[in-house]
């Protein structure tokens, strides 16, 4: 017989394999626990993970219509249980879950925890930016509070150094995660601010789940990041972790790395600017100098500074000629007013009763009243006749 009469195609294959999950009830409809890593949520709202244990690694789909309905984001490091059934994917010759259900593994109770402590901090002025310090601009020693062993503390001596050679590092090892994290933590922050032994402190571990973070998530590490007189950046976790020392720590870092290089100046880039500063400096000092010489040449050249008392002398003459336009005003003046007064004079002369009485006429007054009709007086009256030199008394007769 020949082996083309025994063989099979991989497709025939893949399909019978299928063919036999399906056939397993228990398959069908199984109950999976494990953290999810390689998490992937498609545009088109599939997800795509694996989950895995200590020893072994499956991989799951979810689709839209099932993940639509989570209350919660899934990302890697979350542990979960996951309901649904085994199957092929014949094209690859895989067998993965086709997730229907899924639910966190003990992180709903931490997570509602982490709510309660953070909206009550909060309440509590904990994350209010007036209480925050300003990160000193050329710190000489930094403080780091993470474990002594692994790729943080590597990464943040590497990234330090590299951009100022002369900063000095300073660990302080804490355990940062499991039980009793917490309070290491805390008495870490307290030893480095009653020595006075950083500038700055950086807390800081790498990703994990969200009991691997907890430590910094407790009420003790909050209290102490808050009372810590050196500032505190906090780097806990990925970029997309949020811890309560985020938020509470003076300025957060998504990254240790990224922790030191805000901590950390570059120093090359501190001398290149000192530089264009000096130059630029330089630059203003010429232009200044040019442009007092030019003023100082112009004014050399000026009438002011080559005869001083010829301006002074102008100005003497033009006082004179205004004194002899105000005299001749005055004199002027004075000469019309003159005139007018005269001619009033004149006037009030002409018209003077008293001019009158030189021509031989004469006033009869009685009680200081001029009489001016036979019908004023009576007989026996007594009358004033006022002459040009005198006033003689009469009576009517």
């Amino acid at each position: 017989m020949r082996y083309e009469d025994m063989a099979i195609s991989v497709t025939e294959l893949n399909s019978y394999i299928k063919n036999k999950i399906a056939d397993d009830e228990y398959l069908n409809n199984v109950l999976v626990k494990g953290e999810i890593s390689n998490f992937k949520n498609h545009y088109t709202g599939h997800m795509y993970f694996t989950l895995k244990d200590e020893n072994s690694l499956i991989k799951c789909i979810m689709f839209k219509s099932y993940a639509q309905k989570l209350d919660f984001m899934p990302k890697d490091g979350m542990k979960v249980f996951a309901l649904g059934g085994v199957s092929v994917f014949e094209r690859d010759g895989v067998y993965q879950i086709y997730v229907k259900a899924m639910q966190e593994d003990g992180v709903g109770v931490l997570y509602k925890k982490y709510e309660e402590l953070k909206h009550r901090l909060e309440e509590e002025g904990y994350f209010d930016v007036a209480h925050k310090q300003k990160i000193p601009k050329m710190p000489k020693t930094i403080g780091v509070l993470t474990s002594q062993t692994g790729s943080v503390i590597r990464d943040i001596i590497n990234v330090s150094t590299r951009r100022n050679p002369n900063v000095h590092i300073r660990l302080l090892p804490v355990p940062v995660q499991g039980e009793g994290a917490a309070e290491k933590i805390a008495d870490g922050i307290r030893i480095m601010n009653e020595n006075k032994l950083a500038d700055v402190l950086i807390l800081a571990r790498g990703g994990g789940s969200l009991e691997d973070l907890w430590p910094f998530n407790e009420e003790i590490v909050a209290h102490a990041v808050y009372n810590s007189k050196i500032p505190v950046i906090s780097a806990v976790g990925h970029e997309t972790d949020f811890s309560i020392s985020d938020f509470v720590a003076d300025l957060r870092a998504p990254t240790p790395s990224a922790a030191a290089e805000l901590a950390v100046p570059d120093i090359y880039e501190v001398k290149q600017k000192i530089n264009t500063y000096q130059n630029r400096l330089r630059l203003s000092l010429v232009k200044k100098v040019e442009i007092m010489k030019l003023r100082y040449e112009k004014c050399m050249s000026s009438r002011v500074f080559k005869e001083p008392l010829r301006n002074i002398n102008d100005n003497y003459l033009k006082i004179d000629t205004y004194i002899k336009r105000l005299e001749s005003c005055i004199q002027a003046k004075q000469k019309e007013e003159k005139t007018k007064y005269v001619e009033l004079v004149s006037k009030l002369d002409a018209l003077s009763p008293l001019k009158t009485l030189t021509r031989g006429y004469s006033l009869v007054e009685k009680d200081g009243e001029i009489i001016k009709s036979v019908n004023d007086v009576k007989s026996e009256d007594k009358i004033d006749i006022r002459f040009v030199d005198g006033v003689k008394e009469a009576k009517i007769l």
